[in-house]
């Protein structure tokens, strides 16, 4: 049942799946989160696995950076390997004012400047957005646990490096982030009939030049990884 860039079975990835981009954060994930994880993908080093959290089956895969690289796995994982909800847990930079280093956003629409939705050959602009479902269920749990979060639209782009800088221009808008896979996530879960969700913690704040270490980013940002593993089911 292998795909090009997943090398598995049927069976082998649960209903749900954690997608953090850091390969890194998917194996820190399966070692102090889950119970009996089992290595299910290894292809080009995009580390997958698969485990149990409070006797739920439950997996974690990286996804990689950018829509393109989100584009091809989540579209496996939908496609092939019978997955029905896919759960970025990713970081951002912070775009509104409002929010601090390690802030928890809840990504309810995805603003893009990508072309990724071009292929479906539409008459007009499509909304890329997250699936209520699972938002009301994380935002749910976010109150219960007594963590604060923000819920609003993030701007997904394709450029880390963007000579424009317009970053306030989208601060103008209510843009409460930025970060580079959501959009191509809620396009393809929507374009499968699937279930979609990005929480994502603030590492950095572009406009402020605040920034979390690549070890804490890796590491430290437990808070959204349990939001996500409370509504797996």
């Amino acid at each position: 049942m292998s795909t090009p860039h997943i090398k598995a079975e049927k069976g082998d990835f649960a209903k749900t799946v954690l997608m953090p981009g850091d390969p890194l954060r998917a194996k820190y994930i399966a070692e102090n989160f889950l119970e009996r994880a089992v290595l299910v993908n290894e292809v080009r080093g995009m580390l997958g696995y698969t485990g149990y959290y409070d006797n739920k089956k439950v997996s974690v895969m990286a996804s990689g950076m950018g829509m393109p690289s989100m584009g091809i796995y989540s579209y496996e994982l939908f496609r092939f390997f019978d997955v029905d909800n896919i759960i970025r847990i990713g970081t951002a930079g912070a775009v509104s004012e409002k929010l601090g280093l390690r802030d928890i956003v809840l990504a309810m629409s995805s603003c893009t400047n990508s072309n990724f939705a071009s292929q479906y050959g539409l008459q007009g602009t499509i909304a890329p957005t997250a699936s209520f479902e699972l938002l009301k269920k994380a935002f749910d749990t976010s109150v219960k646990r007594d963590k604060k979060v923000y819920v609003g639209s993030v701007y997904t782009t394709d450029l880390f490096y963007d000579e424009r800088n317009n970053l306030k221009e989208w601060q103008k808008l209510g843009i409460l982030a930025t970060e580079m896979e959501s959009a191509a996530l809620y396009l393809n879960a929507a374009r499968l009939g699937k279930n979609a969700l990005c929480i994502c913690t603030i590492s950095d704040c572009p406009l402020t030049g605040e920034s979390c270490s690549s070890d804490e980013r890796e590491k430290t940002f437990n808070d959204m990884i349990e939001i996500a593993l409370e509504i797996c089911e």
